[in-house]
């Protein structure tokens, strides 16, 4: 699995900027439309404007029991953008490439209801492509059995001080950062369990960090800095996985940020767990 992991980010990884690589933009795009289809999953695009221009998440579907169709699917969703100037290999190609090999283990699996696969474009300008979505979806009155939203999964590190706080969370946060952050609002609380449950069963090495929040995330901003936000401000349940970005990672929004410095063996542990915790949701009541 590891191989296959970094095959994907060293795929991925480049600026794929709107302005500064529209080109590699679209590349990104249709190589995960490409990989959606080698894993089986029925493609689709949901396009929105933006910047006077058309973008487009790309989106794989899993239905793999024939009522299946009938329930409301389970979203895994990922950012395939980035900043200008970084190459995004944690930010976002790590999400990605954690997203396909959790559907790579979904295969043949006989699910009760869908998993919607969601690639999203333009998170690094304002969340545009979620927000775009997920407003789609409620205009349609479209209900979703939650998603669960990967946010640089990549970088760990297990040096003293590594690991910073952001400012104002209500938790202790180990100072060491080698855990994988668990990040739900108090309506999404179902959701953080069961990520947290699957970890300590299926990827007992896999240290994780839940942190529920009120609300929408309003008092604490840093909690809502990837596209579960636009889930939630659409009453919708959601949860963001992730290594906490620049409060851990020094490359983070920088040129520095590139393959060589993810830690493929975590990236590992979060697709055993997502890949666990996915078959009991997909298994919950509505």
């Amino acid at each position: 699995m590891i191989e296959r992991l970094r095959i994907q980010v060293q795929a991925l990884a480049g600026e794929r900027h709107p302005e500064r690589a529209p080109a590699a933009l679209e590349r990104a795009a249709d190589y995960l439309s490409r990989e959606f289809r080698t894993l089986s999953l029925t493609v689709t695009e949901h396009r929105f404007k933006a910047r006077g221009r058309t973008f487009r998440n790309v989106i794989g579907t899993l239905a793999s029991h024939p009522k299946s169709a009938e329930a409301a699917p389970l979203v895994i969703a990922a950012h395939y953008d980035t900043v200008a100037g970084s190459p995004g290999a944690d930010d976002n190609a790590s999400g990605l490439a954690v997203m396909l090999e959790t559907m790579r283990g979904l295969r043949g699996r006989p699910l009760p209801r869908p998993v919607r696969c969601i690639a999203f474009c333009l998170e690094e300008e304002d969340l545009t492509g979620s927000r775009a979505y997920a407003a789609s979806l409620r205009d349609a009155n479209q209900a979703i059995h939650g998603a669960i939203v990967l946010e640089c999964v990549g970088y760990a590190s297990t040096e003293p001080g590594s690991q910073a706080t952001p400012p104002g969370l209500p938790i202790k946060v180990p100072t060491v950062g080698d855990f994988l952050a668990i990040i739900g609002n108090e309506a999404s609380a179902s959701l953080v369990a069961a990520l947290q449950g699957s970890a300590k069963r299926q990827a007992p090495d896999l240290k994780t960090v839940p942190l529920v929040v009120p609300g929408r995330g309003e008092a604490l901003p840093d909690t809502r800095r990837s596209d579960h936000a636009a889930f939630w401000d659409h009453g919708y349940q959601a949860i963001m996985l992730t290594d906490t970005a620049n409060f851990r990672n020094p490359h983070y929004h920088r040129p520095t940020d590139r393959i060589e410095t993810l830690d493929f063996a975590f990236m590992e542990q979060v697709v055993v767990c997502l890949t666990a915790a996915v078959v009991q949701l997909t298994l919950m009541k509505e």
